[in-house]
């Protein structure tokens, strides 16, 4: 029995004992990669969503009934001012305009007979040799006859603007798109839209910009800035670089008061026309700020419920609270005087993305000594050490 307790409580050391030795440091040092926050002059785009738009565009309306007759176009194709498109059935047209002339020449006959009876009254008139109604209602004819001369005259002319309607000219040079009648289709004015045409050289694009950002392109409009910062690009749907250069050609009115924002009107050259009503793309406004800024790797930010954390590399021997408040460094000092590496998490502001790097607006300061590689497996005071360096990875990239 003795014997049997013995080796119970044996083997219970043995197993305590192979615990103890399983258990990791209390205070494991992270290896981490860190670098040198410094200030420099950064060069970058900012993007805006856009769409481009035709400077003009129009919907071709019929002005009369009837019928299409011709269709004298290419859909899709480039249109001169003035081009013959449409033809619509004219012959009612051509008829109303012939009986408006024959009445015309009706009412012209009919002033000429007006006019010597009413000279022939009025020279009778003078001697007395006609009563007083019969020459009253000579010129009262006389007047009558001319007015109906104006009327059928403009009757003439109403005919023959609806002779003209029949047919449908290209009101500017364009491109035509694809026709919404067809041959023997009746169309009805005001209703029915027979095709549209937009020009395309010059061509807008359009994007939204924040109020706040309204005073800095109202001086790229008035050209008070000039350089780099004058330059505007496109990247289209397929993330190729549109060749040609813009300008801002319209700042709108007014600021929505919904969103903050205002729309801006850039205008572009479109020889080839490579640009095409309402394509999508991207406005690229070149930036360079005057001040140097602090610049980071993308991988060293950490973002947390929509906030953005670098992690700041500080010596644990100095505990002056005044000086480093951070309870994290004070925590963890060594008290054998040996320095110590503690991750301090620190709330930043990020700006722009300029390929694998970013800008950080606020937060840290020149001179700081930031994690690079390795963030992924840091909390605030965690204790790093850079003596056995790691490999670049992706950790704490944002998302």
């Amino acid at each position: 029995m003795n014997r049997v307790l013995l080796n119970t409580i044996f083997i219970s050391c043995l197993i305590l004992g192979a615990c103890k030795k399983k258990q990791p440091p209390s205070n494991p040092e992270v290896p981490v990669n860190l670098v040198k926050v410094k200030e420099q002059r950064v060069l970058y785009y900012d993007q805006y969503p856009s769409t481009t738009q035709a400077l003009s565009q129009v919907n071709l309306l019929p002005q009369i009934t009837g019928a299409i007759t011709g269709i004298f176009f290419k859909e899709g194709t480039y249109v001169k001012k003035g081009q013959k498109l449409y033809e619509i059935d004219k012959r009612i047209y051509e008829a109303n305009y012939d009986q408006a002339v024959a009445n015309l020449q009706v009412s012209k006959g009919n002033l000429v007979q007006a006019q010597q009876d009413a000279d022939r009254y009025d020279y009778l008139n003078k001697y007395n040799a006609v009563a007083k109604q019969l020459y009253d209602h000579a010129i009262i004819t006389l007047e009558n006859a001319k007015s109906t001369v104006k009327a059928s005259d403009q009757a003439v002319k109403t005919a023959k603007t609806n002779l003209n309607y029949a047919v449908v000219y290209a009101p500017f040079d364009g491109t035509i798109g694809f026709s919404m009648v067809k041959l023997g289709d009746v169309v009805n004015p005001g209703t029915t839209i027979l095709n549209t045409i937009s020009t395309d050289n010059p061509i807008a694009v359009d994007f939204i910009i924040n109020e706040k950002q309204l005073p800095h392109f109202e001086q790229l409009q008035n050209g008070k800035k000039k350089g780099t910062d004058s330059l505007f690009t496109i990247l289209l749907a397929d993330n190729s670089l549109y060749p040609l250069t813009g300008k801002i050609a319209v700042i709108d009115r007014a600021v929505d008061s919904q969103t903050g924002s205002i729309r801006v009107r850039l205008v572009f050259a479109n020889p080839k026309n490579l640009l095409r009503v309402g394509m999508s793309c991207v406005v690229r406004v070149h930036n360079e700020d005057t001040e140097p800024q602090l610049v980071l790797p993308s991988k060293a930010v950490v973002e947390q419920m929509g906030e953005y954390f670098v992690f700041v590399a500080k010596d644990s021997v100095i505990n002056n609270t005044k000086a480093h408040p951070d309870s994290a460094v004070k925590a963890h000092s060594d008290t054998s005087g040996k320095p110590k590496l503690l991750a301090i998490q620190k709330k930043v502001q990020v700006g722009q993305t300029v390929g694998p790097n970013v800008v950080i607006k606020s937060g840290i300061n020149a001179g700081d000594r930031i994690v690079v590689d390795g963030v992924q497996t840091l909390h605030d005071g965690s204790q790093i050490t850079t003596a056995n360096k790691v490999a670049p990875s992706q950790g704490g990239k944002r998302q």
